[in-house]
């Protein structure tokens, strides 16, 4: 039975989006996912199921735009996706907590950088559905501009690894 990850998009930050995890946890084995487990309080949940990833993605879409008043969208990735994106990521020197992967639905436009703004020197790269993002300093008070992020949700690089270990474990518990 596949591991799926679902990144939720905007859950629990700024106040907006307030999902807690207990009840994400229960909406999805209300949907039938087996082996449920979230991870800290951002809309990490990892699961089985039988279902194809499109079943998976509308079905908690569908529950979760009941729950919340609109779908607050839902990025699936298998382990072995997530295990690409850590060993692919790009910036060797970067500290894990100041390298985010932005998680897309589709890949972006081949021209998605020509818009790039970036004065505090961040480092941009695009691969597959993710775009990589160096903060040098930090991504709270940067000033990038990037529209091509805005259909996704992005994750440090700490939180990656941690989601590509916990789902390894998932997958690994039932071999």
């Amino acid at each position: 039975m596949p591991v799926y990850v679902a990144l939720l998009r905007a859950i629990n930050v700024g106040g907006t989006g307030t999902l807690p995890m207990a009840e994400l946890k229960a909406i999805c084995e209300s949907l039938g996912f087996t082996d449920v487990k979230t991870y800290i309080q951002s809309g990490n949940v990892l699961f089985r199921s039988d279902l194809s990833e499109a079943k998976v993605q509308k079905g908690l879409e569908d529950v979760l735009a009941e729950r919340m008043g609109k779908a607050p969208g839902v990025i699936l990735r298998s382990r072995g996706e997530l295990h690409k994106i850590v060993d692919e990521a790009p910036f060797a020197d970067a500290k894990p907590n100041f390298l985010l992967v932005t998680f897309l639905p589709e890949p972006p436009p081949a021209d998605a950088l020509d818009k790039l703004v970036a004065p505090d020197g961040e480092e941009v790269q695009i691969s597959g559905r993710e775009i990589y993002i160096h903060f040098p300093n930090g991504s709270g008070k940067s000033k990038l501009k990037l529209p091509a992020l805005k259909p996704g949700t992005a994750r440090n690089l700490n939180t990656v690894r941690k989601l590509a270990e916990l789902a390894a474990e998932l997958e690994d518990s039932r071999a």
